[in-house]
Parts: structure tokens; sequence; C-alpha cells
């Protein structure tokens, strides 16, 4: 099939003009329908609600089969034309259902032929039951296998549901429409990489779809990852149609989650670049002929020829000049973060503390300007990849497919089945159990302040200096010389920046820092006498010096187990350039103590680094939730590296050869850990 969006129906698009637009909808969803089951506060599994969702998603569903359409085309009001799937609900012939149903747009840069695949291969009558039910029921926790069937678990959790073809939800009463990102799969254009461009095309497709007769008028947006942040862009816009987004793994701050977090940029960006840009050769087997006859082809090849490694070059060479803008937090960026603060629709999101976009985890919940319930925040203690996992436990959040169905249920056909209920706060505490309670950080908590000092703790002979934590400052004057090294290939830092595929590869890339401790300066509290929260943003104060011009700082913070089991539970960097503070961006707890470092991390905010001088530097840490249990201590890490978490551009690295790092303890200018905690230290 093949759609139009005229000049006529541009206007529509125009957020100054959208309101004026009427909304059409047919809808037949149930308004008044009841609720069932009782939400307690403080439950992550849902409840009796829960297991209704679960039910719902589980049980017969109102249509036995699918149809799905892969040759649907979409004309933009450019002239572009994206290429997209239908999946319609079906009766037992095959038949398509003729009754209009609410619209699920997911928009997606990685090919649909990578969708197919994985629908094929996960709804095979005999091989997809299989693998999810073998992801559910083997569990290598303990054993050098953890790692694996970690990641395996993910086939249950729910999250391909999201990402892909959902035929349990299109069975269920819905549309779903996949669409290539344009200059992406089998969409013509140049693709922009979240471009305002883009985001057009996403306000428009959201339009089409309302208008379509299959279509009740209601449209939800759904994604995760590069489609979660494209479904926030779109909300921020306010198309009239858009009732409702479930976000997994979305993010509002690219710069500083992944992009260039601390002012170095992260080896994670060129690889999935170089992934995508590969993707989006790979030609659609949908409808070949077609294709061929109707020219789209040979547009096809001419938009590849004319984009055919999308930002690759000026990547490099901003990597090994510093002369491209986009090496620093510029006007590029500003245009691809969603305004999050501007969405008015009831918004999912779903994070992990150890994710690439670990800050948004907790970010997009807190700049959503809506009542709880309506916003909801869902956050594992994982990574990128493995989100999901474990969902659908006996103590566990419902599957993500499940919480999806539910929420689209709720703000698209009007079922009060208990979902607002939910959460909103809904997190696994590191080191904890899963809790949902109302807010992020949790009540409780106030700011403390533990203070770096040479005297050893006696538990980290391994490392290169043993310092400890204390509630006092030094009294006299120390420093502690860091080099760098590359034993971040085998930490946590690497299993983040490989968006969690390491964790394979052993414990040293999940729970126990020790072997990138011995290349690093530490210093560790006294053992904890209660359990101890931890919930928030933290701030890492340094008073540091080298030899050269550019130095580099990545520091982790860690709960150290009785055992000496060092888990690092949130992390930061920055070069010492980017040491200018935005006040303005910054946050600050009660008592006016910096909490959240906001650097400018622009080119004309850089500040030289005086050699032998030295300078303080606010270290931002990635939010986050924990508790220590009795017995557990924790400690600070302090890196003069951490590759390749952290990359540094050409120009600076020479401006950094042959340094020698050094921590500066000095009672007149104090290193010390901001945080907000429970409990005494």
């Amino acid at each position: 099939m093949t759609y139009q969006l005229d000049g006529q129906n541009q206007a529509a698009h125009d957020p100054t003009a959208r309101s004026a637009q009427p909304h059409r909808s047919r809808s037949t969803r149930p308004v008044g329908a009841p609720r069932f089951g009782a939400l307690p506060l403080g439950d992550p599994t849902g409840g009796a609600d829960g297991i209704r969702w679960r039910e719902q998603v589980d049980g017969k569903s109102l249509y036995p089969r699918v149809a799905v359409d892969r040759d649907v085309i979409l004309t933009m009001s450019d002239g572009v034309r994206l290429r997209a799937t239908v999946i319609r609900p079906a009766n037992r012939f095959g038949q398509t259902a003729l009754t209009p149903y609410p619209a699920i747009v997911n928009i997606n840069p990685y090919n649909r032929v990578a969708i197919d695949l994985l629908d094929h291969t996960l709804h095979a009558p005999v091989l997809g039951k299989t693998l999810r039910t073998a992801s559910r029921s083997i569990d290598g926790t303990g054993t050098g296998l953890e790692g694996l069937t970690t990641l395996t678990k993910t086939l249950s959790g729910g999250v391909f549901d999201v990402f892909g073809i959902n035929r349990n939800l299109v069975r269920s009463g819905y549309v779903q429409v996949i669409v290539d990102v344009r200059g992406t799969g089998a969409s013509q254009g140049k693709w922009q990489i979240l471009g305002p461009r883009e985001q057009q095309d996403s306000v428009e497709i959201i339009d089409w779809a309302a208008q379509q007769d299959w279509c009740d008028g209601a449209v939800g947006l759904a994604g995760w990852s590069y489609s979660a942040i494209n479904s926030l862009q779109a909300a921020d816009k306010r198309p009239p149609a858009l009732q409702a987004v479930f976000a997994v793994e979305g993010c509002d701050d690219i710069v500083r989650d992944i992009y260039i977090t601390g002012g170095m940029p992260s080896a994670f960006i060129p690889a999935w670049l170089s992934a995508v840009n590969l993707l989006k050769w790979v030609p659609n087997p949908a409808a070949p002929v077609r294709d061929l006859l109707r020219g789209d082809t040979l547009r096809w090849a001419r938009d590849r020829i004319k984009s055919p490694a999308t930002e690759i070059t000026s990547l490099l060479w901003g990597f090994l000049t510093a002369r491209d803008d986009r090496i620093f937090d510029d006007p590029y960026f500003d245009e691809r973060d969603p305004k999050v603060d501007r969405i008015e629709v009831p918004t999912f999101t779903v994070g992990a503390w150890h994710d690439l976009f670990g800050r948004s985890a907790t970010g997009v919940y807190e700049h959503l300007q809506m009542a709880p319930g309506r916003k909801q925040m869902l956050v594992g203690d994982g990574y990128h990849i493995d989100v999901g996992s474990g969902y659908g436990g006996k103590f566990s959040p419902p599957r993500l497919d499940v919480l999806e169905r539910a929420w689209f249920d709720r703000w698209l056909k009007g079922h009060r089945n208990g979902v607002e209920y939910y959460g909103p706060v809904t997190m696994l505490q590191q080191g904890g159990a899963w809790t949902s309670g109302e807010s992020f950080p949790r009540s409780g908590v106030g700011p403390r302040r533990l203070y770096l000092t040479a005297t050893g703790s006696g538990t980290a002979g391994h490392a290169a200096h043993d310092g400890s934590l204390s509630s006092a400052p030094v009294d006299h004057r120390s420093s502690l010389a860091v080099q760098a090294d590359a034993r971040g290939l085998l930490s946590r830092d690497m299993t983040q920046v490989t968006a969690g595929a390491a964790m394979v590869l052993g414990p040293s890339m999940r729970t126990d820092a020790r072997y990138q401790e011995a290349g690093g300066l530490t210093f560790t509290s006294d053992p904890v006498t209660e359990a101890t929260t931890i919930s928030g943003a933290m701030n890492l104060r340094l008073n540091v010096a080298t030899t050269a011009h550019e130095a580099i700082w990545a520091v982790t913070v860690n709960d150290v187990a009785p055992d000496g089991t060092s888990t690092v539970l949130t992390n930061g960097a920055l070069s010492a350039s980017n040491r200018a503070l935005d006040p303005s961006s910054s946050t600050y707890a009660s008592d006016g103590s910096l909490l959240g470092a906001h650097h400018y991390l622009s080119r004309k905010r850089k500040l030289p680094v005086p050699a032998d001088e030295p300078v303080r530097i606010d270290v931002d840490l990635v939010p986050t939730d924990a508790v220590l249990e009795p017995g557990h201590r924790l400690r600070v890490d302090v890196y003069a590296a951490s590759f390749p978490r952290y990359l540094t551009v050409v120009p600076d690295l020479i401006k950094a050869r042959g340094r020698r790092q050094r921590l500066v303890l000095d009672p007149r200018h104090p290193s010390y850990l901001t945080f907000l905690s429970g409990g005494s230290w």
C-alpha cells in the first residue's frame, strides 16, 4: 500500500497550529469498564492487578491470528517515501478484522529485515516456545554462566515484544505499525540520527495512522532505545492523536549519558553508528519486483550512495582534530534531546542503573510534568541489552510486554485495570530487592559527606593505594600518584560500554572490581552497623594535579562486602579541561551541597589545565539507589583512565602525553563525596 502525506496536511504537523486541528476518533473503547484487583503501594509485582494483566496477555486472545502487510509506503510531506509494516488482527482464516482499533507505532532504524527475522524466530511454532521456556528456566546464578543466562533471560522478559512485532498485543485488539526511520532499512532519504526532519516524520506518521480506516483515532508510541528516544521526541510535539507512550531505555541527555560523558567520547558510539550504517544497506526482500518496477529500488540505492556512512567521517574528523562541534555539547544535540517537560500524555519509562543511558533512567521521570501514576518509572540493576531479564518472576515486576499491554489498555482503551496505581517508582535496589514507592530519591534520605583521606582502611591491599572515607577531612597535605592503564577492559565500565554484552566474560565485568582497583586509588569507609540506604544523585569533589596540560579522571562508587568483593554501584568521569560548571543546571541538596554537577562541555567553556598546579573538579556520578547491608562498606575508586568507556580526542591526548596524575589531599581544599543517604556514617 502507498500513502501520501500532501502539503495540505502539513499544517497539521505545525506545533503552533496543531491545537486547531480536530482529532478524529471512532473509538469503541469501554470507558466505564470496571477496575479489578487491589494494588497495595509497595508491591513491585503489581499484586492482584499484575496477575490479571499477565492472564490477559497469556490467556485466550480476542483474535486467533494476525495479518502482516510488509509493503506499506508512506510519503512524507517533503516527498521522501518511508517503508512500514502494518500488523492487524485477523480471524482463523487470516482475514483482517474490519473493526478499527488503537494503533501502536514503533519507528526504528535497525531495519525491518532484522525485526522480521526476530519475529519468525520467536514465533516459530516449536522453536519460539522452546527458546522462551529455556530462557525462563535456565539460571546460572553463582556459576561461570551467570552472565550468559542473565542475557538469555531477556528473551522471556518481554522487551522483544516491545521492540518488534507484538502478536499477542495485536490479537487483543490493536494495530501495530513498524516504520523504518528515513535513510535506514528500506526507507528512502538521508538518516538524520534523531534530527529535526526525522522528528517531523514521527509526527506525520502518528497523524497518518490515526486517519486510517483500521485505527479508531487513538495512537500509542512504544520502543526500546532509539525508538524510545524518538517516541519521547514525538510526544514533546503533542500530536493530537497521541494518547500514551511506553519507552524502554530512552534518553533525554545524549551528550552526558553516552556521547561525550565528562567531555570524553565513548567507544559505543562509533560501534553503534557502524552497525546501523551497515544495516541500512541491507535491502528488504518483502516486495523486490514491485520495488524495482515502482522505481523504489533506484531511489533507495541513490540515497544510500549519497550518504553511505552517515556521520562516520565527521565523527572521525572530530576525534582526530576536535574541530567538529559534535565533540562538544553543541546545538546539534539540543535539537535531538527530547523536551520531556513538554510531554502531556501518560508516559511509562523503563531503565537500568548501568544502562548506556543511566542518567536518563531517572531523569526522564523527574522531568515529566505530570502526576505520578500518569507517569511511571521502572529501573532494574542491569545494562542495555539485558533489560527485562528476570521480569515476571515471583518477586519481580511483570514482564515488559505485560506492562505495555496494561498501559495501553488503560490510556488508549479506557480499561480501569489499575495500572495507574502501579509503582509509580519501581526500582531494583542494588544490594537489596525490588521495591515500589512514591518517589526517587527515596523518602528519609538526607545529604551526607565523606572525605577522602590517605589513612589506610586495611581492606584494599590489592589497590595502588588503600585510603579511607571519613566524616572528617584530612589534617595534613599529601599527594597520591595514579597512572593510566588498560584495566578498564576488564571492568563494569567495559560491560556498560558494550551495552551489557561483556557480562558473559565473568565477575570482573559485573560484580567484582578488584582487578581494576589494582591500578587505582581506593578510599573505603568503616563497615555500616545497620542497613543503610543510598538514593539519588552523587558528586565527587577532587583536588587534582597533572604534569601535563590535560588529565582524565574516571571514578566509581562501590559496595564492599565482608569477603572483599567490590561491586560498582555508580560511575562517572571528567577531563580536567571540562571542569567548568553550569550552576543554573546543576542540582543541590537541601543544605546547599552540590549533588549533580552539570558541566558545560562546550568548546568555548574549556579551561586551561596548568601543569603541576592543583585544580578542583566535580565529577557527577549516575544517580542510583542501593542499600549497604550491616558489615558492608562504601568505597570510592579513582582512576587515571577507564578505556574504552572513556576515550580522549587526539588533541587532548597530545596535551596529556607523558602525564603523571595525582590526587592532592589538602585540608584547605578537601576531596569528598556528597550523596543522599539514610542512617548515620
